[in-house]
């Protein structure tokens, strides 16, 4: 079984079910864990390299410029990131794995597509992940685990991570759940989607302008002060920690952001979204747990989240 990752999530998943020795070629974006960055890489980014994130020292503008640049992109029909279909064809998979659900998170299905019929032979097969929810994911980790012939060690990490969840849910205090918002951007502000929703409820809060099972939605800084949430947690797609934090200072120099009441209580925080917020693989339960310990003012990892501070 020879297969290729076009998708960082996918990429997590295969090796926690153990079939990492499958994989042969990742995106530039397959980051974890470290073998992954070992293995043969098929896209590369096709932003203007001054708004490549993360990794590049934090620019003052940049997810304004980011936004503007994927909107015109995306309306003018063309890719974010480009595929290498001669080095494809030479990997020679059996399956590629990718998506359909986000023209900006990864290569378009189109343009896989295109190149798997190019491949001599029979071809590989190409399955598409379209997870909306965390119950999405647990089905697509099985899926995955199927293709690769590995489904014992998919079912053993669903069952890890559903004890998991249901740990969790266990430790939620009985008091009103803070009503919480998870922007995904932050110019514009954007909501959190999919299944960002499930991991605040599941976390011990109140999802607040927020869309279950849909894209992120564009929202109003006014919008976010007339919601006056009690918790803000900032983890914009893409971004890790560092640029998380910048883009949280870009937004506060328009004046809104440091004036909001959880900003001003200490309840407003950056998360690293690249490595768990925007992943829909095995962190997900990370990104639950270390949500809750921030609601519940438990120390969390530093290199994951920190409290929001403009002093």
């Amino acid at each position: 079984m020879r297969i290729v990752s076009l998708l960082p999530s996918a990429t997590e998943i295969l090796f926690a079910i153990g079939a990492g020795d499958r994989v042969v070629g990742v995106t530039h974006e397959c980051d974890y864990p470290a073998a992954a960055r070992a293995l043969p890489v098929l896209t590369a980014s096709l932003l203007p390299p001054e708004l490549q994130p993360p990794g590049l020292p934090a620019q003052p503008g940049r997810a304004g410029r980011i936004d503007r640049h994927v909107r015109a992109s995306v309306h003018a029909g063309s890719s974010l990131y480009a595929l290498d279909a001669a080095l494809l064809a030479r990997l020679a998979p059996d399956v590629i794995v990718t998506q359909e659900l986000c023209a900006v998170c990864a290569v378009s299905y189109e343009i896989v597509a295109r190149a798997a019929k190019r491949i001599r032979g029979v071809g590989p097969a190409v399955i598409s992940l379209e997870p909306a929810s965390l119950e999405d994911v647990y089905a697509n980790i099985l899926t995955v685990g199927e293709l690769a012939a590995a489904s014992a060690g998919a079912q053993a990490l669903v069952d890890a991570l559903r004890s998991r969840e249901a740990a969790l849910r266990g430790r939620r205090a009985p008091q009103p759940a803070p009503r919480t918002l998870l922007l995904e951007w932050t110019d514009p502000p954007m909501s959190g989607g999919h299944w960002t929703p499930d991991l605040v409820e599941l976390a011990g809060g109140e999802p607040i302008l927020a869309h279950p099972g849909a894209n992120s939605q564009r929202l109003e800084w006014e919008t976010v002060a007339a919601a006056d949430p009690d918790v803000i947690i900032i983890a914009p797609c893409g971004y890790d920690l560092a640029q998380a934090r910048a883009a949280a200072g870009d937004a506060a120099a328009g004046g809104g952001l440091p004036a909001l009441r959880a900003v001003r209580t200490g309840h407003a925080f950056v998360m690293d979204g690249n490595a768990y917020v925007n992943r829909p693989g095995p962190r997900l339960l990370d990104t639950a747990e270390i949500i809750a310990a921030a609601l519940a003012g438990i120390p969390a990892p530093a290199q994951a989240i920190e409290t929001l501070s403009f002093s």
